[in-house]
């Protein structure tokens, strides 16, 4: 099957988590023996702030990681409905301006002989619905939706038989447990700072029981001004800035166990989606304690895959029994990876794409 993905950003994960799934799950769709487009607007801000922040230089960790996956930049919408219209799918990301959204309805709706997915993978739906509305969806035969709770959300718009639930995963090609295992010390935390929707959470849950449990605590991340850089060292953590995604791995190393602190929307209106740092956390064995979210889907055994917190209080005893005890530890790593290596892969995701694709009814075109 030709598959065509129109993203914001392939080669930047600055500030856009979703990258990280979709070059798993591209990589796993062309292990499968299916033909793979990727598309991306040239001036695309990720990029664009990755490189203003590094260099040129930042971009060489992703492309040694997935040195198969390349993406075609585009300046145009035309070029891009042009370029895609061959494939025998085509998925289009809800970060993209709503004139590509709507011209690639366009040309389905004038009849393109190919299949349309909208794929969305954020909290807008629930947090600026306004904007997510705007969107012209008419053309389009279904939405992919990174949770139940978006999917319901979507279902209420009308597209009750058309949204198909497709989470995030682990690209267990990279992120795995370490082959030799390193001297681990301290918390590790990787996440953005973001627009101050969970800088209460981040203080409750992460800053201080670390400081109470004496646990020295290693911050990666963009978008830490300048009050978030001074919390931090009030707190006495170091902040390491800027992580290329495909070096993740190898920081969780190092480390003797990380925290999930959710963003608030994923607690209170999108509850039992994740985001993709718990699945790549458990694919590299590592220990987790997350602070409170509804796993309401059952994706993991809470308690037994990772930890679970309800207040600072039992975050930082969580902290100190997974600081003092080795078994609790090997406990929490060896039932992480098995739920990730039974369910949560991405190539359990490009499965259920092809699966999706088929009740769809995409017929495969011979190429033009």
């Amino acid at each position: 099957m030709r598959i065509a993905y129109l993203t914001h950003s392939l080669e930047s994960c600055w500030n856009h988590g979703n990258a990280h799934f979709l070059r798993g799950v591209f990589r796993a769709l062309m292990a499968m023996g299916h033909q793979v487009q990727i598309l991306e607007p040239v001036g695309n801000w990720s990029r664009d702030n990755l490189v203003a922040d590094h260099g040129e230089a930042a971009l060489e960790p992703f492309r040694r990681a997935y040195p198969e996956l390349s993406a075609t930049r585009y300046r145009a919408v035309e070029q891009a409905v042009d370029l895609a219209s061959q494939a025998d799918l085509v998925i289009v990301h809800e970060w993209n301006d709503h004139s590509l959204v709507k011209a690639f309805g366009e040309r389905r709706k004038q009849g393109g002989g190919f299949r349309l997915l909208f794929h969305d993978t954020h909290h807008r739906a629930v947090s600026e619905p306004a904007a997510m509305r705007a969107y012209d969806l008419s053309g389009f035969d279904g939405v992919l939706a990174f949770g139940e709770a978006l999917a319901a959300v979507y279902r209420r718009w009308g597209w009750e038989r058309r949204s198909w639930v497709w989470h995030e995963a682990a690209d267990t090609r990279l992120f795995r447990p370490p082959v030799r295992q390193a001297e681990r010390a301290g918390l590790v935390w990787i996440g953005n700072w973001g627009d101050g929707e969970r800088t209460a959470e981040l203080e409750d849950f992460l800053f201080r029981p670390a400081s109470e449990a004496g646990l020295p605590l290693d911050i990666h991340g963009v978008r830490y001004p300048p009050q978030a850089l001074a919390t931090l060292a009030a707190h006495g953590a170091h902040y390491r800035g800027w992580l290329p995604n495909a070096q993740a791995p190898e920081v969780f190393a190092h480390h003797l166990a990380t925290v999930h602190v959710p963003r608030r929307h994923y607690v209170q209106t999108l509850p039992g989606i994740p985001t993709i740092r718990v699945f790549e956390a458990l694919a590299c064995g590592i220990p987790l304690v997350s602070a409170p979210w509804d796993d309401c889907e059952g994706l993991f055994c809470v308690g037994t895959d990772f930890l679970m917190a309800r207040d600072g209080a039992e975050m930082r005893r969580h902290l100190i029994a997974v600081r003092d005890d080795a078994d609790l530890r090997a406990a929490l790593v060896r039932s992480g990876l098995e739920r990730i290596m039974s369910r949560h892969s991405c190539d359990h995701r490009a499965s259920e794409l092809i699966g999706i694709a088929g009740q769809l009814d995409v017929r495969e075109r011979n190429a033009a």
